[in-house]
């Protein structure tokens, strides 16, 4: 993934100060999440939406057919430990996502007026992403996903990722990443240190917010765009520049 990865940039609607970059799920691209980024458009009238494309990949459990992928995915089955994942593509990911953040500072956007967030495949980038970058970003927002590496991810993890806000969205009836494996990394996220809030909170920095939603499944709904638009509302507010 050394290439430069492509993708949608939607102007913002006032004076450019603040950045999100949202990537999507495995066999999508960032076509399919331009209707959230329209509509969140006039509530955060100050922001750039970058929506990048997954290069195209062989997907394993696809029996090799090639489709837009962050990385690899070798196994549904999560009863396997270590579970194989492909953690070369990972991590490549997470670097060329990288890249787009320094061209939003290097074009004079800081650091702490980006938010890098994903659904499913790119959610879990964006998780990784806030585990073991140095960036010093305003916040970070996972959505129906998973932390993948959680066998090793504990060690690999910068001590300061609990420090940045985290929104995480999960269905209850997620039938691809079932919910129980979505709180699953919640715990993960515990131990290293992230604070849950309680039910209700809209946003808190530092602080994770976990929302679920009943009926949903591998998808989003109108609740948790608005749970969304309040968070990222409050988190590029918070965060002046």
């Amino acid at each position: 993934m050394s290439a430069p990865l492509k993708h949608l940039r939607m102007a913002s609607k006032d004076a450019h100060t603040a950045t999100v970059i949202f990537l999507h799920g495995l066999g999508d691209t960032g076509n399919g999440w331009l209707p959230v980024a329209k509509m969140l458009w006039s509530q955060l009238p100050n922001v750039k939406w970058i929506l990048p494309h997954a290069p195209t990949i062989p997907i394993t459990v696809n029996g090799g057919y090639r489709m837009p992928g962050w990385f690899d995915v070798i196994t549904f089955d999560r009863t396997v430990t270590p579970r194989p994942e492909d953690e070369a593509g990972i991590l490549a990911a997470v670097e060329a996502v990288d890249k787009l953040i320094q061209a939003e500072v290097d074009a004079g956007i800081p650091e702490n007026r980006i938010v890098l967030g994903g659904f499913s495949q790119g959610g879990a980038i964006a998780v990784v992403s806030q585990l073991l970058s140095k960036r010093k970003l305003a916040g970070y927002v996972s959505l129906s996903t998973w932390v993948p590496l959680a066998h090793k991810i504990e060690g690999m993890a910068r001590k300061d990722a609990k420090d940045y806000p985290l929104f995480w969205g999960h269905g209850r009836e997620d039938e691809i990443v079932p919910y129980q494996y979505g709180r699953q990394s919640i715990d993960l996220l515990k131990r290293l240190g992230f604070e849950e809030q309680p039910a209700g909170t809209v946003f808190a920095r530092p602080g994770l917010v976990f929302r679920s939603y009943p009926g949903m499944g591998h998808s989003s709904c109108n609740e948790e765009l608005k749970d969304l638009a309040a968070w990222l509302t409050e988190c590029l507010k918070t965060e002046g520049a």
